[in-house]
């Protein structure tokens, strides 16, 4: 168990009842706007405004940049000995948890998952995520 943590607070775990918050009430927090996949996906303002309105909710210091950059610089601010975060399906995800690893710990703690599907679901845009998730959510 670590003794001096941060958690990073990623957009597939926007809750503050997400795993990493619960277990780790007081260590500090830090989200990163990813400018890498802001660009890549186009996302659009409206949508950024949803995840700042999320954020004001959140106990978070917000950064933006290079995800694993900004993490690792945040964590040895903290003289932190592990990064904790939920878990997430991303791809990038694990890239992002690859390379803070070369610095430092990282524990990903696994999230009840909002719906029982296996399939595949774009998730560049929640309405197209939400087509498929609202049958399943609503049986």
């Amino acid at each position: 168990m670590s003794n001096n943590p941060i958690v990073w607070v990623h957009g597939d775990c926007l809750s503050p009842d997400g795993p990493a918050l619960q277990k780790y009430p007081n260590a500090p927090a830090i989200w990163v706007w990813d400018d890498a996949l802001l660009e890549e996906w186009q996302i659009s303002l409206k949508r950024i405004t949803f995840i700042y309105e999320c954020l004001l909710e959140l106990p978070v210091v917000i950064r933006r940049g290079n995800v694993a950059t900004e993490v690792v610089n945040f964590a040895k601010s903290h003289n932190a000995d592990l990064v904790v975060t939920a878990e997430s399906p991303s791809p990038r995800f694990v890239a992002i948890c690859d390379e803070i690893e070369q610095s430092i710990p990282v524990e990903a703690f696994a999230v009840e998952p909002f719906l029982d599907y296996d399939g595949y679901i774009d998730l560049k845009r929640f309405s197209r995520y939400w087509k498929v998730a609202e049958r399943y959510v609503f049986e």
